[in-house]
């Protein structure tokens, strides 16, 4: 005597746009913090108000920022703004990916599955240990003498 009642429907998050029709995400990688505004667009991209290459000279750290528009087949289709802080390169770099993946699924939910299957919506949880008192480092320990 089981009693059919209706499944509820899994909620679906409403898209974060700005007042001007950007969608909004934010990444995290170490201690870096990047806010990605996505619009549809010609490919340009801006990061702290200076262009990809200015801000990024490394091309293996443009390369990681490309990604996610490259798994999706649309690196000249969206205009990318950025504000990032905080950290190094790599880890800016690695906030910015996790950001433009985030802001991509808020523009399409149905790309959500090729996303997650390149690990970019994943955020890369590794943080750099803490020093531990009375040693020289994080992990490193003093030289034991026996004698």
């Amino acid at each position: 005597m089981s009693t059919s009642e209706p499944v509820p429907e899994p909620a679906v998050r409403a898209p974060r746009t700005s007042a001007d029709g950007r969608f909004y995400a934010t990444g995290r990688r170490k201690s870096a913090r990047a806010r990605v505004f996505l619009k549809p667009g010609s490919g340009n991209f801006t990061i702290n108000g200076r262009a990809l290459d200015d801000y990024f000279p490394n091309p293996t750290l443009r390369l990681i920022l490309q990604q996610p528009l490259e798994a999706i087949e649309g690196t000249d289709k969206f205009d990318i703004s950025v504000s990032v802080s905080g950290g190094g390169s790599s880890g800016q770099a690695g906030a910015v990916r996790h950001g433009i993946s985030r802001a991509l699924e808020q523009y399409d939910p149905q790309l959500r599955p090729t996303l997650k299957k390149g690990g970019f919506l994943t955020r890369d949880a590794r943080e750099k240990e803490r020093k531990k008192y009375g040693q020289r480092g994080a992990r490193a320990r003093f030289q034991f003498s026996k004698r």
